[in-house]
């Protein structure tokens, strides 16, 4: 039992920074984040899109929602030039 303990208590610490690097992660970030696991895993989705395609779907819609609202809340509030699709121009990149 002592292996398994240590297991879990590693996951918690892989769960924790994790959850430091996620919200560190401008929204425009995330989202190039997850279309590179999406692209990554293409093969893998489509054979399994039997059994979990609707659960995708699902999470999908639910995405875009929270993503529509994240726009809206932004433009609300005077902060729409963080939702422009591309990323801000660095000064070495001019």
């Amino acid at each position: 039992m002592r292996d398994l303990s240590t297991v879990r208590q590693g996951w918690e610490e892989v769960e924790q920074a994790e959850a430091r690097l996620n919200s560190r992660m401008t929204p425009q970030e995330s989202v190039r984040h997850w279309l590179q696991l999406q692209e990554t895993f293409e093969s893998q989705l489509q054979e399994t899109s039997a059994l979990f395609g609707p659960q995708r779907a699902s999470h999908l819609a639910e995405l875009q929602a929270r993503l529509r609202r994240l726009a809206q809340w932004q433009e609300r509030h005077g902060n729409p030039a963080s939702v422009h699709p591309e990323p801000p121009k660095t000064a070495a990149g001019r």
